[in-house]
């Protein structure tokens, strides 16, 4: 006695994994239930979750379980959910899942959350599985205490990948915001300084606010549909000034000088002055750079 061909092909849809429901809906009965375990056919992982035999047992069927074990109203969350969306400083090996209260999950092998401010904006598709958002698990981090460094690291590779942005988190804030949600307030403190594609370009935009500069525009594309010539990190609009900021690494090859040479001028040629900061400047010299940048955006005239 074995598993049906029908029943195999679900399970190969579900990294070979199969529910109880599904069991019962395609006419197994508890007792052949009981004797397909019996005869190793499959194995009972979660509660009324089973693996087929010769399912390899890995991170992606872990997370299904959950969502089987779980029903239609979770979702895979937290860490979990910050490791599928791709967010930096994710651990790719967490299991979590929120469901909807007052729903109280059986004792399951995994981390259940739950919540009672549930939006349809709050959870999408990925690869698969249902997951709570990037914005979510943004909100979602902060009110499990993740270390500060943490909140930004996922706030500016929402930001990056364009799974979020600052004005998506301000407007889910509000939202959210509410006497007993811890986290919001660490929230609102990260999105200030954000917009950039990384810690540097976060560490930048404090101290533009430091010293008391305007907001510049992030990631700003220059160029036509007939032409690409650069996208800038920073762009103080008013005054026509580019910042650029620069890795540790930085470009070192000849070619990689000659194209930042040709990409400054071009920048130059559209009426644009271009500044630059390295690493070892926005995050040794700090003063330098408030002091600096203050100098040269007030000598700059208002651009026309």
């Amino acid at each position: 006695m074995k598993l049906d061909d029908e029943l195999n092909e679900l399970a190969a849809l579900q990294d070979g994994l199969i529910s109880v429901e599904q069991l019962r809906s395609s006419g197994v009965t508890p007792w052949l239930q009981h004797k397909l375990a019996a005869d190793g056919w499959m194995r009972r992982i979660a509660p009324r979750v089973y693996a087929v035999r010769g399912a390899p047992d890995t991170h992606r069927q872990r997370l299904r379980a959950g969502l089987l074990c779980l029903g239609e109203r979770s979702w895979i969350s937290y860490e979990a959910a910050a490791a599928l969306h791709g967010l930096d400083r994710s651990r790719s090996t967490a299991v979590e899942f929120t469901v909807e209260r007052p729903r109280r999950p059986r004792v399951v092998p995994f981390v259940v959350h739950s919540t009672s401010r549930l939006a349809p904006i709050d959870h999408v598709v990925v690869d698969g599985f249902r997951v709570m958002s990037a914005t979510r698990t943004i909100f979602d981090l902060a009110l499990a205490r993740a270390h500060p460094r943490r909140i930004e690291a996922a706030i500016d590779s929402a930001v990056h990948l364009q799974l979020s942005s600052p004005e998506v988190l301000a407007r889910r804030l509000g939202e959210l915001r509410g006497s007993g949600r811890w986290g919001c307030r660490l929230v609102e403190e990260m999105i200030t300084d954000s917009g950039g594609h990384t810690m540097l370009e976060r560490r930048f935009l404090e101290l533009a606010r430091e010293a008391g500069m305007p907001r510049p525009r992030t990631q700003v594309v220059f160029g036509s549909d007939e032409r690409f010539i650069a996208r800038v990190d920073f762009l103080f609009e008013e005054v026509g000034v580019v910042v650029e900021v620069s890795g540790q690494k930085g470009h070192a090859s000849p070619s990689e000088r000659a194209r930042d040479a040709q990409r400054r001028n071009e920048l130059q040629d559209l009426g644009l002055r271009v500044f630059e900061y390295t690493w070892d400047d926005v995050t040794k010299r700090p003063a330098w750079v408030r002091q600096t940048l203050r100098t040269r955006l007030r000598s700059m005239p208002a651009s026309a």
